[in-house]
């Protein structure tokens, strides 16, 4: 059967695609980890699962509370499933409650898992930071200009046409894939939306968040190292953080404990027509509240990548004082201190997760509806001063 779950209230509005956390919302402090929603009857506010983790409380065993109650009677429990397997239980229309063993899309929280991938290749040899993105593509993708290097598309700083575009005034639940979304499986399938955009600007020039950008990256990764890209994460950056939860699931065929998104809190339509069938470099990965705080201790804890090569993702390439950030390569970082972030908004998904280095805690906040995580990321930061 299907794990529909509805989640937390919503907020106000935030800007586009994949910056929903790096918006004017502040970014969390490093406190706690929250895993929301739980479902709720239409006439109550939907209740929360929350997950407090400090740095001496072991995870990915967290101790939590919630209140589930489901949206329909006939709900029941669904069977445990490894991620990428589909479960074979009877489809039915029922919901079940969020757990801290849910899955739930991420967005473009994932595009770190592209950086450290990329990071990962470089630390190799195997690419450069200044290799082009043109001696790799050859003649795909021909308005990708000359000059543009790994560096650039990992720092937002390419200049490239982006095929989402991120100041449009369209709401997070429009339909913007320009092609099928079941079209959209593989990374060479990319190339089909990817092209025909000029360059917005010469590279280097200034921060532009782009979409496109980390998916050029996922095929220069996938060409260079001829591994499929979603192997590649998988090898370099889930596996060797103990992430056995995370995986690049697909929409149409969701495992068990895989949250469905929701377009809104009190809305039956689900984001299956609005995003790729199967997430890529610039998100759409799956992933558990103790998976995330995994990542982030094998990130710092230089499991993933060399830490000279954390040391550089997290030095500030771009100020983004429009939305009080900064940004690394790969990693959003906080205006003034050490803290670094994943933020990831889209329909049916909104998440955020910040970690601060010093103390050895996070915050992470995960929603499968597209506004849900924002009112209790707001609520944390606040608290947090």
């Amino acid at each position: 059967m299907r794990a529909d779950i509805i989640s937390a209230p919503s907020a106000g509005p935030i800007p586009a695609r994949a910056k929903a956390a790096a918006s004017h919302r502040p970014a969390p402090g490093p406190d706690a980890s929250l895993n929301a929603p739980a479902a709720a009857a239409p006439s109550a506010r939907p209740p929360l699962l929350t997950v407090t983790s400090h740095a001496k409380v072991r995870v990915p065993d967290p101790v939590g509370a919630s209140w589930p109650t489901s949206r329909y009677s006939d709900a029941k429990s669904a069977p445990r499933a490894r991620p990428g397997t589909t479960n074979t239980a009877p489809s039915s229309a029922s919901c079940v409650a969020n757990t801290v063993e849910t899955q739930f899309g991420i967005a473009s929280g994932a595009k770190a898992f592209t950086a450290l991938a990329v990071v990962s290749l470089v630390d190799e040899g195997v690419l450069d930071l200044a290799t082009t993105a043109r001696s790799v593509l050859r003649a795909d993708l021909p308005l990708i200009a000359a000059d543009v290097t790994v560096e650039h598309l990992l720092a937002h700083r390419s200049g490239i046409g982006d095929y989402l575009d991120e100041e449009s005034d369209a709401p997070v639940t429009a339909y913007a894939m320009p092609v099928p979304v079941h079209a959209l499986a593989t990374t060479e399938d990319f190339l089909a939306v990817l092209d025909g955009f000029p360059t917005a600007f010469p590279a280097g020039e200034r921060f532009a968040y782009c979409n496109g950008g980390f998916v050029v990256l996922a095929l220069i990764a996938e060409r260079a190292s001829r591994t499929p890209f979603h192997d590649l994460v998988e090898e370099r950056v889930l596996d060797p953080a103990g992430m056995s939860d995370t995986a690049y699931l697909r929409s149409d065929e969701l495992p068990g404990r895989a949250a469905v998104g929701y377009l809104g809190d009190d809305s039956p339509r689900t984001n299956v027509h609005h995003l790729p069938v199967r997430g890529n470099g610039d998100g759409g990965a799956y992933s558990t509240v103790a998976d995330i705080a995994a990542f982030w201790r094998a990130l710092l804890g230089g499991r993933i990548i060399a830490p000279r090569w954390v040391a550089e993702m997290v030095r500030p390439r771009s100020d983004v004082p429009a939305i009080s950030r900064r940004y690394g390569l790969g990693l959003w970082l906080h205006e003034s201190s050490d803290i670094v972030l994943l933020d990831g908004y889209d329909a049916g998904v909104s998440f955020q997760s910040s970690h601060d280095p010093g103390t050895g805690t996070t915050r992470t906040v995960i929603s499968n509806t597209s506004e849900g995580a924002w009112d209790m990321a707001e609520l944390l930061a606040n608290d947090a001063g």
